[in-house]
């Protein structure tokens, strides 16, 4: 069940990130958005952000091996890597509909599966 929460945890904090991120890019496609500064989308960005940590903090804490989860460092940033990617491809799909994802992507995505694959190996 730790494994799970904290892939979980990992998922929803990659959410918040990626919008924080990326996010910012579409503000201009709304009335409330059009005008806003630089200074400002960092602001908001930065506020985004906040809601990431309180999950990703978390997710890293219950899922440290040394804490009492599952994996260690190296699988942890692997399992983060891995969601990363898998929440972008979502978003970019779902928020940036002119955007295409190409075979190079879908191949490049797999040899990161194929690395969180290796990595798991023992």
């Amino acid at each position: 069940m730790r494994g799970w929460k904290t892939i979980l945890f990992l998922i929803i904090s990659n959410t918040f990130m990626t919008f924080a991120w990326y996010g910012h890019l579409k503000f201009k496609d709304y009335s409330w958005g059009k005008h806003l500064g630089l200074f400002a989308i960092i602001v908001i960005s930065w506020g985004m952000a906040f809601f990431e940590y309180l999950f990703q903090v978390p997710a890293n804490q219950s899922g440290f091996k040394d804490n009492g989860g599952l994996f260690n460092l190296v699988q942890l940033k692997t399992i983060q890597e891995a969601v990363s990617l898998t929440v972008f491809m979502i978003f970019t799909l779902v928020f940036f509909k002119t955007e295409k994802l190409g075979w190079n992507h879908l191949v490049g995505f797999s040899f990161i599966v194929a690395a969180v694959f290796i990595i798991f190996k023992k």
